[in-house]
């Protein structure tokens, strides 16, 4: 019965969001109304009202209405290759890449100096690990390295303290901090006018009703899915090479602060 019915310009698309949002976002048959003959669907009552007050600011006239350019969101577990095919697609249909969580690095990385969460602390504790040089030098650090740690604490906003507990702890981000990141990827150029593929959003089901609830739709979700063993294959030998070498590098900083101890005491 749909298929013979007498579509709008927009087909089965809010025309709506789709003039004042520029956001394809299907309609729903409980808010349709009629114009011309034609059967136009809605995404809320509101916007059918809207409609129906102006028509014609909603309709084509002389040329087909533009549909706005591919938005693609790519989800999958960590280690599925996400940023890969996401760079690849990116290249191939020339929009624009976006990896949700490099992208929230960069927003705190001016104040806390180094990227944060679990898959970066075990780099943090190399710094830690480096000796002086010299005999004077060693006594210098000692002493001077609490007060150089308090010097490096920057204060960080509300906003970034926020993203820094998503980053570390995986705390939901509030709605008013999720405004000021991802509307613009929908209503912002070039964003707007080129397109995307969204690497790692929405992450939880929470995020998802926030593009919910916004109107923010992708036009396809893809999700890459594989057994553990093969994430497992992927990302352990690299890590524990990265381990092995860490751990080598303790052995030979302990026997050199060894060295310099003996040294001192001498």
């Amino acid at each position: 019965k749909e298929k013979k019915r007498h579509m709008g310009d927009t087909n089965h698309f809010c025309p709506v969001s789709l003039k004042e949002n520029f956001v394809l976002y299907p309609g729903l048959y409980e808010h349709a109304a009629k114009y011309q003959e034609k059967i136009y669907y809605f995404s809320t009552s509101e916007y059918r009202d809207k409609f129906l007050k102006n028509p014609d600011e909603y309709v084509a006239h002389n040329e087909p209405i533009k549909a706005p350019p591919l938005r693609v969101c790519l989800l999958g577990t960590h280690g599925a290759g996400k940023t890969t095919c996401a760079r690849q697609i990116a290249d191939k249909l020339g929009i624009f890449h976006i990896q949700f969580e490099e992208y929230l690095q960069e927003l705190i990385l001016p104040k806390t100096k180094e990227k944060v969460g679990p898959h970066f602390d075990e780099e943090s504790e190399e710094d830690d690990n480096k000796i002086p040089e010299k005999l004077e030098d060693f006594s210098q650090t000692m002493t001077e390295t609490e007060p150089e740690k308090s010097k490096q604490e920057v204060e960080l906003t509300e906003e970034e303290e926020a993203i820094k507990a998503n980053l570390m702890n995986n705390e939901a981000l509030p709605p008013e901090v999720l405004d000021n990141i991802v509307l613009d990827w929908w209503r912002k150029e070039p964003f707007r006018s080129t397109g995307f593929i969204l690497d790692g959003f929405p992450r939880t089901l929470h995020e998802a009703q926030y593009l919910s609830e916004r109107g923010l739709c992708p036009d396809v979700v893809v999700y890459i899915q594989l057994e553990e063993s093969d994430v497992l294959d992927r990302l352990f030998p690299p890590r524990l090479e990265k381990w092995k070498k860490r751990q080598y590098k303790k052995m030979e900083n302990k026997k050199k602060l060894k060295e310099l101890k003996a040294k001192i005491r001498v």
